[in-house]
């Protein structure tokens, strides 16, 4: 999951490493 982290990274800046994680979760 290297590549997900690397989105959630980039992602963070947007507030969007939140919905990943509720979509890993979900």
């Amino acid at each position: 999951m290297v590549q997900m982290r690397s989105i959630l990274d980039v992602a963070d800046n947007s507030g969007a490493r939140k919905i990943a994680v509720i979509n890993a979760l979900g």
